[in-house]
């Protein structure tokens, strides 16, 4: 049972990382054989999460489960939700030669059936920070659970880049009282200088480093689910034969925010992004964590 100040946190597992060549979900970057969503879950503990809901393919969950449950049962409520391509409304089918997943809205649509109280989501495979989830945590605690008043924590762009390969990133518009105007899901975003830039029609847009970006990291209510559902079907309508196509939390949200008279607000992190897009990636995540462990941010080993 959880206590009335505890929250829930969503963690989307499902992703094959086709960019990393592996389970990049499951990939041990501590020195114990910790794995990115160990320190998460740690940092989210400390800032008050007592349930934890993966969202996961079921071709990972046997070795998830024997990872995550015997350094993490005795600290949160652990339930597992399934992403599946034939969980789709009815009337709609899956097209033949679909493997991909459908995307990260799909992920959140798939934990509809654990959640009923507000609740944060995060990536599996990105290391987010302490100040994040205390951020994440705070406000949720002040969120009624029957609005559609979200929030995001959000970083800055040069905080989150890889040094071996691109990254996908939600460049956010926020207006002057810290909400959410707009989010535009920018792919292949390489560092360039101090800066960076991504390919756009036959040429580059330039970045500066300072831009507000998202790293999926929010915060909502259960009204999201019947904005999830509206969207996933509409998606399918229009793209159901496409077997490469995702729905993206992002546009997702872009939707809510326009249209549908929903509100994220925007919490800035000031923590530097670790996490494993490109499997040269490993080996900053490994020192990262090790400068963490020696500057007494974590103990050496977790759970």
């Amino acid at each position: 049972m959880l206590s009335d100040n505890a929250t829930t946190l969503v963690v989307m597992a499902a992703g094959i990382g086709s960019r990393y060549g592996g389970l990049k979900q499951i990939e041990p970057v501590g020195p114990h054989g910790e794995i990115l969503v160990d320190y998460a879950i740690h940092d989210a503990v400390l800032a008050g999460f007592r349930k934890i809901v993966f969202v996961i393919r079921r071709e990972i969950e046997t070795d998830l489960k024997a990872h995550i449950e015997p350094r993490w049962a005795a600290h949160a409520d652990l339930l597992y939700a399934h992403q599946e391509l034939a969980d789709v409304p009815e009337g709609f089918s899956v097209p033949t030669g679909r493997v991909k997943p459908w995307g990260t809205g799909h992920a959140v649509y798939a934990a509809r059936h654990a959640v009923n109280e507000p609740f944060g989501i995060i990536n599996a495979d990105d290391f987010y920070g302490r100040a994040s989830f205390q951020l994440l945590a705070d406000e949720l605690r002040a969120t009624p659970v029957d609005r559609k008043s979200y929030c995001m924590v959000a970083f800055v762009l040069r905080n989150t880049l890889s040094k071996y390969g691109t990254v996908s990133r939600g460049i956010c518009d926020v207006d002057e009282e810290g909400f959410l105007r707009h989010i535009r899901e920018c792919k292949q975003i390489e560092t360039v200088g101090d800066g960076a830039r991504y390919p756009e029609g036959d040429g580059w847009n330039e970045l500066t480093g300072n831009e507000t970006v998202s790293m999926n990291m929010w915060g909502f209510t259960p009204e999201v689910f019947k904005c999830l559902s509206q969207e996933f079907q509409r998606f399918l309508e229009k793209y159901g034969e496409d077997v490469s196509k995702e729905l993206q939390l992002s546009s997702v949200i872009d939707i809510e925010i326009g249209s549908l008279g929903g509100t994220v607000k925007v919490l800035e992190s000031p923590e530097r992004w670790l996490g494993v897009t490109n499997p040269e990636d490993k080996g900053i995540v490994k020192e990262g964590i090790d400068a963490l462990i020696r500057a007494g941010e974590y103990p050496e080993r977790l759970g």
